[in-house]
C-alpha cells in the first residue's frame, strides 16, 4: 500500500527536490495529534505553506481540519496511497475542502509534487 522506501529516504527526496525549488523544507512526523495541531498553528503564524499528509486523521480529525481552515498559505493535503481505491471510509477527507489542493496515489512522489505546487503558488 505504502511502496517501500524508508522514511529517511522521503526526508532526503524532499530536501533534494524543495533545494531545486529554492525552497527550505522541515520534514517532520508523528503519532500525536496535539503535536501536528501545534505545529499547523505555528505554520499558520509565521505564513508558511504547508504540505500535509495527515494519515488516517483525514478521515475523521475535525481538530486537525479546524486547524487548517484559514491557513494563510498554501497548504497540499497528500497521500502515498491512492485514498479512492481503498476501503470505503478512506474516501473522504474532513481536510480536502479546506486545503489548497490534494495529491494521491503517487507514491513519495506525492510529497514531491507538493512541493511544486507549493514553489508555484508562492512564486505567483
Amino acid at each position: 500500500v505504502y511502496g517501500r522506501g524508508t522514511y529517511a529516504e522521503l526526508v532526503e527526496a524532499c530536501r533534494v527536490t524543495a533545494v531545486s525549488l529554492g525552497l527550505d523544507v522541515d520534514v517532520r512526523q508523528t503519532a500525536d495529534e496535539a503535536e501536528l495541531i501545534r505545529w499547523l498553528h505555528e505554520a499558520a503564524d509565521a505564513g508558511l505553506p504547508v504540505v500535509l499528509n495527515a494519515g488516517a486523521w483525514t478521515h475523521y480529525s475535525y481538530a486537525i481540519r479546524d486547524a487548517c481552515v484559514g491557513h494563510p498559505a498554501p497548504m497540499i493535503e497528500v497521500h502515498v496511497s491512492q485514498v479512492a481505491a481503498r476501503e470505503p471510509f478512506r474516501h473522504h477527507s474532513v481536510l480536502s475542502e479546506v486545503v489548497t489542493g490534494t495529491i494521491t496515489g503517487l507514491g513519495v512522489d506525492s510529497y514531491l509534487l507538493g512541493l511544486h505546487a507549493i514553489a508555484r503558488r508562492i512564486r505567483g
